[in-house]
């Protein structure tokens, strides 16, 4: 009994698969897509005529490898223009090329690109129309006097900040007595002739 492909459920020869380089390198590529989009990649990969494997596995592998690089690299060039997609937008294309009822195999990406570009662009608006969304949210919490989004008044009632109780008087301030003066008799009767001496002078 011969075993099932367990992405296309085409039938499988072990042995064949186990002496071909490319089939080999097909089974051990395909989990790299995951199993969520595995699937989309080998019916992309019909629309292109693979069938039967052992005498196209070549052309299947390189599908596959072109389709991984378009995975790793969630972007593609079209027209000298590089748009970036996300996992999700390349299989949303992939399944609407497979599901498209096309009457000759197909030859190239371009049909494929083509899809995705409506697809990229539309993420690009969507993430531009996120990131205009917090630039607005920012700048609110700026004019409304703080980065984080809280007010000057969330601010100074936050635990980390010194406030002071005005119910409460400061105590009085204490002055330091100045030292008495020591003067001898003599320094006390020429400080008296000298203070008499500027009265005079004032007098006069």
């Amino acid at each position: 009994m011969k075993p099932n492909c367990p992405y296309c459920r085409k039938e499988l020869d072990l042995m064949e698969i186990f002496h071909e380089s490319d089939t080999s390198a097909i089974l051990q590529m395909l989990p790299s897509f995951g199993n969520k989009y595995a699937p989309l990649a080998m019916g992309y990969c019909y629309l292109f005529g693979v069938t039967p494997f052992r005498l196209k596995a070549k052309k299947l592998r390189l599908l596959l490898e072109e389709l991984k690089r378009l995975f790793d690299a969630e972007s593609f060039t079209f027209e000298k223009r590089k748009y970036a997609i996300s996992h999700a937008g390349i299989a949303e294309a992939l399944d609407a090329m497979i599901k498209r009822n096309f009457t000759r195999t197909l030859l190239n990406h371009n049909y494929l690109k083509q899809v995705m570009i409506g697809i990229a662009e539309r993420e690009a608006q969507a993430a531009g129309r996120s990131a205009e969304k917090d630039l607005r949210k920012r700048e609110g919490a700026l004019m409304s006097g703080s980065r984080d989004g809280k007010s000057l008044t969330d601010h100074v009632n936050d635990s980390k900040y010194l406030v002071l109780d005005e119910s409460v008087e400061p105590p009085p301030l204490k002055l330091k007595s100045m030292p008495e003066a020591h003067l001898t008799p003599e320094q006390i009767e020429k400080n008296k002739r000298h203070v008499q001496g500027l009265i005079k002078t004032i007098t006069k």
